[in-house]
């Protein structure tokens, strides 16, 4: 007999097909699973970061932003930047938004603009800005009118403002020393996500209403930006470029339209990563099940294949037409994956609504989808393959004792495609990756723990025939089943081992995060930040505070704000990376000085300045910052402070205990250093919960111009965050753990003709199907028992790394929860085990016998 056309094959494949997909259906839902997966965290992350790309002059509120902390624009600055293009001016500050009654000492608060009582005083954003404010987009009220120009005496606030002092737009409200008039509520700020992280709600004014305050005073922690709107023919990139070389010596920070929002950007691309990589690992789990579904489906087609080739078709006839009836099912499969990443990104957004930065709308990321769909043809390819090869190289006498006596092998032509397309997963993975070594890493772990599994399932299949025969007929048969020809051990080892550590995984990390939340901050936090003291004031400060809480503890230190601009001789805007995890480099950060080793750190290497040191500027230096730069005690760092360069020596490394949420500065000045420079102060307070109020209004009666920040309030925030970040890891891995059980299903599939000869056998022999059921429960009890340990292990380490490596968080997991959730998993696998084995309990043993 020739070989067969295509169409002939196909002819064949679509009458075969007429019979059933039993088996094919798991390679549907493995694959749409997988693949849907991947391609709507590759739409959902494309999507996001494209906006932030492309509303980039809208986010920035520009072309090119420069930024510079605690001082304003020089006159030849401000004329240089005007130069350019046309040119906006805001101001950014902490500030607290106060109700007028505050004035009144002690007073309660009462109703006022009709709403109901609420705080006196909210910490919040005050934004100045000119008339030429916004450069682009537009700002708009509640209502979606544009907002009307902003006077001395006029405030636009946010929404959030505005329900938390109940006050509504014509009532008042009291920032520093001037009384402003709410002229509306803010609905859209066009450069709001540019703007950054803000510890509470905006308030608008422009720059005279800002000077109406009294808040600029010398030391103040302001920002002030520059925004410049470009000709479109003008290089944005090119001549931010050359502003960033120019300015770099008096502390500014120049952004492009291009990186208008950074942070988001790298979250998003970040996240999308590990999550792309969960869905990965979830395909490459659900390949698993795609194997086992073609081997179950099959071997429902054994006795079929073995006809064909008894009538003289060949080897490559049974490989096309299986091939083709495989590969139509897998690119429907593929396809509904595809459909379904497209489509749920939108719904994700709509869901999650104001959570987001940015609202993109439905787009199609043909990148993401291509990519999703590849990996899913190269899964498929890698997992059809196989069995499939074992099939066709079998003779036919040989498939007819498959049940009995299985064969396995494979051709060197399947096994030179298999690792090709091994190959090109791990090319793709690699190459699609932000970051590859961390790509590599999740890849070559996932490998690792496969063919861990693999190797013991082998090794409980070798033991289990090697141990004394147990007297008990039950437990005898269970252990037989474990080593008996046609036994698939190995594949349920990989799949209980699978599904047990996915839920350990799961369980370890969200019991890690709460108690990161619920055990270690909230313990250790003060009850208040108190900042923008005046330094002048401190003695007054620390009275009106003693007289409203005597048992309060006071903690003060000086607060600057100053920008690394070189280190070790380097500069920092020379550099082509920023080295990965020094955040430190972007931008401003709070710095301090200090006499003494402050609380909350631990000094690792060097020593401490001696008490009234008069020589060169002395720094200490976090200890991690350290290594993350490669420098050490004895280098030299350029510090930006009040555009001033600041070169000072490294004198101590130290270790801070991030958890206290205290004072905990990254650079610690000797005194001397700082000690002239115009400053404030900041400062903790710990006390009762009941006195946080009263301290409030009688420190912001006195000094209107400090910023207190409610230690609660921020700890709610953080926690909300965590809390979103566990549900998005939860609903992440939930896929996973998906495929894992659909392994499980899978490898149950695939010995469903062996496990069915050997019930009818037994049921002959005289069995009952409860002792039937009895012992395969046993076995799934032995294998589950067997891998419990192992599944603990390598769940704890797959969330050790998440927790500590990808999310920097502490490693604090409930071993209780994990071993309760372990238990659990078990009890639920071994559950899907035996119902997947109720159906062979009612084969009549004739008709059974008969079908083998």
């Amino acid at each position: 007999m020739t070989n067969l056309s295509w169409k002939a094959s196909w002819t064949l494949a679509r009458r075969d097909l007429k019979g059933g997909l039993r088996g094919l259906r798991l390679l549907v839902i493995c694959m749409v699973l997988g693949v849907g997966t991947l391609a709507a965290i590759g739409s959902l992350t494309s999507s996001l970061t494209g906006e932030l790309a492309e509303r980039g002059q809208v986010l920035l509120g520009g072309d090119i932003e420069l930024s510079v902390p605690q001082r304003m624009a020089t006159a030849q600055e401000r004329q240089a930047f005007a130069g350019l293009g046309t040119l906006s001016e805001t101001v950014r500050m902490r500030a607290m938004a106060q109700r007028p009654q505050v004035d009144a000492p002690r007073a309660a608060a009462p109703a006022v603009d009709g709403g109901l009582a609420g705080p006196a005083a909210v910490l919040s954003e005050l934004k100045a800005v000119d008339a030429a404010y916004p450069l682009y987009g537009r700002l708009t009220l509640e209502d979606g009118r544009i907002a009307p120009p902003l006077s001395s005496g006029g405030l636009l606030i946010d929404r959030a403002l505005a329900d938390r002092l109940n006050v509504a737009p014509g009532g008042s409200l009291r920032f520093g020393s001037a009384i402003f008039t709410i002229a509306g509520i803010i609905g859209s700020e066009p450069d709001r996500v540019g703007e950054g992280f803000t510890l509470g709600p905006v308030a608008l004014t422009n720059i005279a209403g800002l000077e109406r305050t009294g808040l600029m005073q010398p030391g103040s922690l302001f920002t002030a930006k520059y925004r410049i709107r470009m000709l479109p023919s003008a290089n944005a990139r090119s001549i931010a470029g050359s502003l960033a070389e120019t300015h770099r010596t008096n502390g500014w920070t120049v952004k492009d339209r291009f990186g208008a929002a950074p942070s988001a950007g790298r979250f998003f691309e970040r996240m999308g990563q590990f999550l792309s990589l969960i869905g990965l690992t979830a395909l490459v789990i659900a390949g698993i099940g795609v194997s086992n579904g073609v081997a179950s489906y099959l071997a429902a087609r054994r006795n079929g294949i073995a006809t064909l080739k008894i009538l003289g078709a060949q080897s490559g006839d049974i490989r096309r037409i299986y091939l083709l009836q495989i590969g139509m099912i897998a690119g429907a499969a593929i396809l509904l994956g595809l459909l379904a990443g497209a489509l749920i990104p939108p719904a994700l957004v709509a869901a999650l609504g104001d959570a987001l930065p940015v609202q993109p709308g439905l787009n199609i990321q043909p990148v993401a989808l291509m990519t999703a769909a590849a990996y899913g043809l190269l899964v498929a390819l890698i997992f059809t393959l196989p069995p499939l090869a074992r099939a066709k190289t079998q003779p036919a006498a040989a498939l007819f004792r498959a049940t009995v006596d299985p064969r396995w092998g494979l051709d060197r032509a399947t096994i030179v495609v298999v690792a090709a397309a091994i190959a090109a997963v791990i090319a793709l993975a690699l190459g699609t990756a932000r970051e590859p070594l961390f790509s590599a890493i999740v890849l070559g772990a996932v490998a690792a723990v496969l063919l861990l599994l693999l190797a013991l399932g082998y090794g409980v299949r070798y033991l289990a025939g090697r141990v004394p025969r147990p007297r008990r007929p039950l437990l005898r048969l269970a252990v037989a089943n474990l080593h008996r020809p046609g036994a698939q051990t190995s594949a349920l080892v990989v799949a209980l081992g699978l599904a047990l550590t996915l839920f350990v995984t799961l369980a370890a990390i969200q019991t890690s995060l709460s108690n990161e939340i619920a055990r270690t901050v909230p313990l250790r936090a003060p009850s208040q930040f108190v900042l923008d003291i005046p330094a002048s004031k401190a003695a007054l400060f620390r009275q009106l505070v003693g007289q409203v809480a005597p048992t309060a503890t006071i903690q003060t230190v000086p607060a600057l704000r100053g920008t690394i601009v070189a280190y070790a001789g380097q500069r920092v805007a020379e550099l082509d990376i920023v080295p990965e995890g020094a955040w430190f480099l972007r931008g401003d950060r709070g710095i301090t000085y200090a006499a003494t080793l402050p609380d909350g750190s631990e000094l690792t290497a060097g020593a401490w300045w001696p008490a009234n040191y008069a020589g060169p500027p002395l720094v200490s230096l976090d200890q991690e910052a350290a290594g993350i730069l490669g420098i050490g005690v004895g280098d030299t760092l350029v510090v930006s402070v009040l555009g001033r360069e600041i070169e000072a020596r490294i004198a101590s490394l130290r270790q801070i205990n991030w958890e206290t949420m205290g004072f905990n500065y990254i650079l610690v000045f000797s005194p001397n250093t700082l000690v002239n420079a115009p400053h404030t102060l900041a400062a903790t307070i710990n006390t009762e919960p009941e006195r946080e109020a009263a301290i409030s209004r009688a420190v912001l009666g006195a000094l209107p111009s400090v910023s207190i920040i409610a230690v609660g309030e921020v700890l709610t925030q953080v926690t909300a965050l965590l809390e979103q970040m566990s549900a998005a890891i939860l609903a992440a891995a939930s896929i996973t753990i998906l495929a894992g059980i659909a392994v499980l299903v899978g490898a149950i599939a695939a010995s469903r003709q062996s496990r069915s000869y050997d019930s009818v056998i037994m049921k002959v022999l005289g069995a009952t199907r409860w002792q039937i059921l009895a012992a395969q429960a046993i076995e799934y009890a032995l294998l589950a028992t067997v891998l419990a340990l192992v599944a603990l292990a390598l769940g704890g380490a797959a969330a050790w790394y998440v927790i500590t490596g990808v999310f920097d968080f502490n490693w604090s997991p409930d071993w209780l929860v994990v071993g309760a959730t372990l238990a659990g998993g078990a009890l639920i696998t071994l559950g899907i085990g035996l119902i997947g084995s109720i159906p062979l309990m009612s084969a009549r043993p004739a008709e059974a016998l008969r079908a083998l």
